[in-house]
């Protein structure tokens, strides 16, 4: 029996015959929750479900998938189902060195943008099920694909907050390829490793201020205090300065206000795209007043790309949130994780 613990946005109920998966969250404010019954195929044309119940009635496990987020790749990778993938939107995005061979062998087909995916494309594919990422209902392309009879699912794993909320819609795949003791597995070893690292960090004597986010135009965006970005922050035991700040997305902020609060910030992360500190000074001569940009101590996810500039972090984060961890405490507080070498984030150049 696969239970699932951290992630609020779905569920998955063991019944005699099938999986009920529920999908409560498939984007913030969901009004609607999703119903899917993953039924094996061997019992589908014996079973009879009640009409008008579940969003879609799904055979598993699924034969060919199109995803719609880089988010999903890790998890079909690691479950060992990749080779079910046949379509993606935005395959210059994709960073994973064995969904980039697929897609040079043609086995993982361009479908234009996730905004605007290629409706005609996708429907000459004829996907089992296409797993769909959306930030409200109104996307008629789904609706499309829908109506032309292919299964559309939802996934909300953007919507969690918790770094091990996140990683745990692994087990959302595994229900739809009958990989649920594998999912299982992967989830319980990265949870263990996520929750040591999380417990060697408590013990650290000193919480040392970090500061996050860059100027977009005249806008310094930087993760809200209940955001997943802030909750790194706290479990590598380093003080976020906006950790009292409410919200789970971005908040908007000017130069001066940053300035104020942020100037004597022990570290700087995730300064946007930037990779150098010529380019922030470059950006903003303003930049080089804060602490962190005079004592070299800005860190970047912006310089790890995949071979066609998609960036690592956006990808495979989420699934791996003890590798981002693991980066954080070695920077945060360099003692207690000596030999790790940094995965996501890099020293500024």
């Amino acid at each position: 029996m696969v239970t699932v613990r951290y992630a609020q946005g779905f569920s998955l109920e063991q019944n005699t015959d099938y999986t009920l998966l529920k999908v409560m969250a498939p984007w913030p404010g969901a009004d609607k929750e999703f119903k899917y019954a993953l039924v094996p195929r061997a019992k589908l044309p014996s079973l009879t479900l009640p009409k008008g119940v579940y969003d879609a009635i799904v055979p598993v496990p699924v034969q060919t998938v199109v995803v719609t987020s880089t988010t999903h790749i890790p998890a079909l990778e690691s479950l060992g189902v990749l080779d079910k993938l046949i379509g993606f939107p935005d395959t210059q995005y994709v960073s994973s060195p064995a969904a980039r061979k697929l897609i040079s062998e043609e086995k993982i087909q361009e479908l234009g943008s996730n905004e605007s995916i290629n409706t005609e494309m996708a429907l000459a594919l004829r996907p089992e099920v296409l797993v769909g990422f959306a930030i409200n209902n109104q996307n008629t392309a789904y609706h499309t694909i829908e109506n032309a009879g292919i299964l559309v699912l939802y996934n909300g794993d953007w919507t969690e907050q918790s770094p091990l909320g996140k990683a745990e819609w692994i087990k959302f795949f595994g229900a739809l390829f009958d990989k649920q003791t594998t999912a299982d597995r992967i989830f319980n070893e990265i949870e263990a490793s996520y929750q040591k690292v999380k417990s060697m960090a408590a013990k650290a004597h000193e919480s040392p201020t970090v500061l996050s986010g860059a100027l977009y135009k005249d806008v310094w965006y930087m993760p809200g205090g209940q955001s997943w970005a802030a909750r790194f922050i706290a479990d590598a035991n380093a003080t976020y300065l906006w950790k009292d700040s409410k919200g789970t997305g971005s908040l908007a902020l000017s130069l001066e206000t940053v300035l104020e609060k942020g100037q004597q910030a022990d570290y700087w992360i995730s300064p946007s795209q930037f990779t150098t500190y010529e380019q922030l000074q470059s950006a903003n001569d303003h930049y080089k007043r804060f602490k962190a940009f005079k004592e070299r101590n800005v860190y970047t996810f912006a310089a790890t790309k995949g071979e066609t500039g998609g960036l690592l972090y956006y990808e495979l984060a989420p699934q791996r949130p003890d590798l981002v961890l693991k980066d954080l405490v070695h920077i945060f507080h360099p003692m207690l994780l000596p030999d790790h070498e940094l995965f996501f984030f890099k020293p500024m150049q």
